[in-house]
């Protein structure tokens, strides 16, 4: 769908307010052109859209180019200390809007391919749709990685991602017959434009071996090695010439062939097996928060580590003070010029690893290695449910990393006497506390030794560090308090705002100015228009347009017509027992009842949009995909309902679908029970367009709630702490059932075959777990939540009372930027402070 001309105008303003430098424009044609005959070797009558795609994201990256030479140069002649962000998952999406926008030239690329429309009939918002996402995450912890590296950037940092590149990233997700179906996210198949490959700077890493005693300590033999390839991709800040840089490790045979199959004459096989190694970055693991000890996933983390910090040692050896070039021989500076943030426990073989390097091939003391390595090393934990944490066999890690087996077990054992000196003879704490987990299959905790390798450990929200400290790991915490701390997750404004809502990007700036792009604290000031009538149009109408757009694209990809006035109720994350899509079901199929009941009652209009993906290997959570997508069968073919009550499933959820849902929304669902959700991103980027929020005091809707006031967000359900009570006392689904009618009607629906007529018993599974094995008190919370929603649909009717609350939500948004959550790890565990000072211009002479 094209934007008409006055949307497309709003579009340059983004980047320059509606004044375009016309010589800008000139020059971004010729090299657009430049592109398309010499880098593509096209001319306007053989080349396709996607060709034009392409020349317009090389034109972008030339703009890129000499800021990113300059900035590397900047961080080589001053030297400052470096962050290396070592993360399995970076969410990217789509780089090309968002690059255009950080650099300040989105006007004149809007107006240069708004002219050559002319001549080649091309629309910028068609040529962007051909772009692939860079899916290669899960969720909520890869995009928090990709959000980091924009606050990196624009805050001055001079930091590194490190992560691998993923042949297929999260797989594409097909809806057939109301059932998932996966699909390989072949995301390459056109080539990556962004990245720039390196092969000068490929790396060996080792597997399998064993380890020898020599005279100077242990030696790892015997290796089978693989090579990793770096692939480079820029980060820029916004609006500050900083472009960082995100590099992603590709797996490559080694040269050499087994000699063993050219002896027997059989070359095909020996190519053959060479190109198993390379499986090692083919694919992303899909994530359901249970972990499965697969050795290939183990093979990925210590393949992404080993050549990270291989990486880290090289450049801080080549360093250079002033005009004296200079290689570092000691260790002795490298925490005052490294910090490494381990994103999730996926690289905490880092520890080990940077040991080893230290201890067998630096040949420093292990005292002294130790004391660099936890000064240099800092731990993010991103869940509180303990299938989730990893725990590696040892029998795996014996095979695939010997010598870090032996590391980890040294370790421990330092660890334990510790330990024992604080507690003597409390063997259960020791126990408890140890890196080695001995009942049933002998185990190595990778969150322990996370913990007792790293200088910090923070949760990723206020009362998610809290649990950490008062359960998950209280062990720990008791041991070394001052270890512990919270970072409120955040993310960034340009994406989650300026990119993908620049109507109220605009109706915002002309009220408070461009800064809050920046200092997102500064939309605290539109409070004060909070109840101004003009004020409140300009939003609902930008709301308005964004949900009619929204419309539009949902009755062309699923044919259902959508009413536009109805509450656009939205649930878009990974579909998990523990986020609760069920409870958000279970209301729906209430409404559908309540309709069904008596048509002629009054109704508030809902649209309910559930989108998000389940594990390939997560039975449950694929049944809930079809159970809501049977109940939308139901609700949406019914002529008694008729526009009153639509429930959509939304097919392939990823960043881009997320720019284009996030604006159109008015109810945020934010419903995991209390006490498992880490933080959540998704909560914010509802806020900040001004969706306001239903959800349960659980991850960071609890500091929420406190920015805008309880007032504005309609908070239900059990807290923490009575959700642990009910456990305690012993949770019995079918009391709930017993005295609540409606919700009995719902589950005897799902299980007598209501929604799937041709199977009475496809959903007999779901009903089971509702009333039998439900970890996640889903029926306890339903009543509560059903009173919350009655009283939302109350809200709503009174337009001004609504439009005052989301107001409220997104001027109370400032705390959640990325840019503060980045401050805070650069000062208060990274030691190193945030650079807001732009670098000159690639024209202007260097500052030296």
């Amino acid at each position: 769908m094209s934007l008409p001309n006055s949307d497309h105008e709003k579009r340059k303003q983004i980047s320059v307010r509606g004044i375009v430098d016309v010589e800008n424009v000139g020059n971004f044609k010729k090299t657009f052109n430049r592109h398309l005959h010499y880098t593509l070797v096209k001319d306007r009558n053989v080349a396709t859209t996607r060709d034009y795609f392409f020349a317009l994201a090389h034109s972008v990256k030339d703009n890129l180019v000499s800021r990113w030479i300059r900035t590397q140069q900047h961080y080589y002649e001053k030297d400052p200390k470096r962050v290396y962000y070592l993360s399995l998952e970076y969410y990217m999406g789509r780089s090309l809007q968002n690059t255009m926008i950080n650099l300040g030239i989105q006007g004149a690329c809007d107006e240069a391919m708004y002219q050559a429309s002319y001549t080649m009939g091309l629309d910028i918002e068609e040529l962007e749709e051909l772009e692939e996402d860079a899916g290669l995450g899960n969720g909520g912890l890869g995009r928090l990685a990709a959000c980091f590296l924009d606050s990196m950037a624009t805050l001055g940092l001079a930091a590194y991602g490190y992560g691998i590149r993923y042949e297929y990233g999260i797989f594409a997700q097909k809806i057939k017959n109301g059932e998932q179906v996966e699909e390989p996210d072949d995301w390459l198949r056109y080539g990556n434009p962004w990245e720039k490959a390196r092969p000068e700077f490929m790396l060996p890493v080792n597997f399998y071996g064993h380890v020898i005693d020599v005279a100077e300590g242990k030696k790892w033999v015997n290796t089978q090695i693989v090579f990793a390839m770096p692939y480079d991709n820029p980060i820029p800040g916004y609006k500050n010439n900083v472009v960082n840089t995100l590099r992603l490790w590709s797996a490559k045979s080694p040269i050499e062939f087994n000699l063993k199959f050219f002896n027997d004459g059989d070359y095909i096989q020996a190519v053959i097996d060479r190109n198993l190694a390379e499986n090692i970055s083919r694919v992303l693991y899909p994530n359901d928060n249970f972990f499965e000890g697969k050795e290939l996933r183990l093979k990925q983390e210590y393949f992404m580590v080993a050549a990270t910090l291989q990486d880290i040692i090289r450049r801080y050896k080549s360093s250079k003070f002033g005009s004296r070039e200079h290689h570092r021989t000691d260790f002795d500076s490298f925490p005052d010029k490294v910090a490494i943030q381990l994103n999730d426990t996926h690289p905490s073989l880092a520890i080990p690893e940077l040991m080893r390097i230290l201890v067998d091939v630096e040949k420093l003391s292990w005292d002294k290695a130790w004391d660099i390595t936890t000064r240099t090393c800092a731990y993010t934990n991103h869940t509180v449910l303990p299938e989730a944490l990893e725990r590696w066999p040892t029998s795996m890690l014996e095979s695939i990393l010997p010598r870090h087996l032996q590391i980890i077990y040294q370790i421990n054992h330092s660890h334990l006497q510790n330990v024992a000196a604080k507690w003597p003879g409390n063997m259960d704490r020791i126990r408890r506390m140890s890196l080695i987990e001995e009942d049933g299959e002998k185990r190595v905790n990778m969150a322990h030794l996370s913990i007792v390798g790293s200088h910090a450990i923070n949760g990723v929200a206020r009362i998610h560090s809290e649990i950490l400290k008062d359960s998950v790991f209280r062990d720990f915490y008791e041991l070394t308090p001052e270890k512990f701390q919270n970072k409120t997750n955040g993310i960034t404004p340009r994406r989650w705002l300026l990119l993908c809502n620049p109507n109220l990007s605009d109706i915002i700036e002309e009220k408070i100015g461009s800064e809050w792009s920046v200092h997102l604290e500064q939309l605290v000031q539109l409070k004060k228009w909070a109840k101004d009538p003009v004020f409140q149009r300009n939003i609902v109408k930008v709301k308005q347009e964004n949900k009619l757009r929204l419309s539009q694209i949902l009755e062309k990809d699923y044919g259902v017509r959508i009413n536009s006035a109805s509450i656009f109720d939205i649930q878009v994350k990974r579909i998990h027992e523990y986020k609760r899509q069920l409870l958000n079901c279970l209301h729906v199929i209430t409404l559908y009842n309540r309709i069904k009941k008596n048509p002629s009652a009054p109704f508030v209009p809902r649209t309910v949009m559930i989108g998000g993906k389940a594990a390939p290997g997560y039975h449950l959570a694929k049944k809930i995909i079809q159970l809501i997508c049977s109940v939308g069968n139901v609700v949406n073919n019914d002529p008694i309902v008729g526009d009153k009550l639509k429930l959509i499933f939304l097919e392939n959820y990823r960043v881009t679908l997320a720019e284009k849902i996030i604006p159109a929304a008015d109810l945020s669902e934010q419903i995991s029970t209390a006490g498992t959700e880490a933080s959540g991103t998704g909560n914010m980027k509802f806020m900040l367009n001004g969706a306001l929020t239903i959800g349960t005091l659980d991850g960071a809707n609890v500091e929420m709630a406190e920015e805008m006031g309880s007032e504005n967000i309609f908070i239900f359900g059990m807290t923490v702490e009575e959700v642990e009570a009910l456990k305690s006392k012993g949770y019995n689904a079918y009391d709930y059932y017993n005295k609540l009618p409606e919700a009995k009607q719902c589950i005897d629906q799902i299980q007598g075959g209501f929604f799937s007529p041709n199977n009475p018993d496809e959903f007999r599974d779901i009903a089971d777990v509702l009333l039998k094995w439900d970890r996640f008190l889903t029926l306890a919370d339903y009543e509560s939540y059903i009173k919350m929603q009655d009283y939302v649909s109350k809200v709503y009717q009174d337009e001004s009372k609504w439009v005052e609350m989301a107001i409220h939500n997104i001027a109370s948004s400032g705390k959640f930027s990325s840019d503060r959550t980045i401050a805070e790890y650069a000062r208060e565990i990274w030691d190193v402070e945030p650079n807001w000072q732009k670098l000159p211009d690639p024209h202007e002479p260097r500052d030296i």
